[in-house]
């Protein structure tokens, strides 16, 4: 049976499903200024993409990656107290690409040009909310069970 993952932005939600069967549904929380696909607004694109990269297998829970490369760092409160500005991107990464062109695909509305993730982020940011700068941000624990059972290529939907 084909895998697939859909993200309800209403409901802060992700379930992944195994035909019509969710395996699991998960809290999230994506971008704090909403739903659109434009390039530099902060908005969580819409519809149909795909995994394209998975970055962080193997790693330690709480490893903080810059530029998509593990810095070497876990994530703990004396870093986050060193560091209060960054955006925090833990654990592992499931890069996005879109699959609808002029829609997520492409130019100005381009997903994996925007650099839109599901990624992990300290546990002490809020889920059931949208709080990202565009991204789909998880628990560290979740995104483990999440990644294990991704692959590349997987349909991704994500809808209002």
């Amino acid at each position: 049976m084909t895998k697939r993952i859909t993200i309800d932005l209403g409901r802060q939600s992700l379930t992944i499903w195994e035909a019509d069967q969710p395996l699991a549904v998960y809290a999230v929380s994506t971008g704090r200024n909403g739903v659109g696909e434009q390039s530099g607004s902060g908005c969580t694109p819409r519809g149909l993409h795909r995994v394209r990269l998975r970055i962080g297998a193997g790693c330690p829970p709480g490893t903080v990656f810059r530029g998509r490369r593990p810095t070497g760092e876990i994530y703990d409160a004396a870093l986050a107290a060193a560091h209060p500005e960054r955006d925090w991107i833990l654990t592992r990464i499931l890069w996005l690409t879109g699959c609808e062109p002029g829609c997520n695909r492409g130019g100005g509305v381009d997903t994996l040009r925007r650099y839109i993730y599901i990624h992990g982020c300290p546990d002490t940011e809020p889920m059931g909310e949208p709080r990202s700068h565009g991204c789909i941000r998880m628990r560290n624990r979740d995104l483990i069970e999440l990644f294990d059972q991704t692959r590349i290529g997987m349909p991704v939907e994500i809808r209002e």
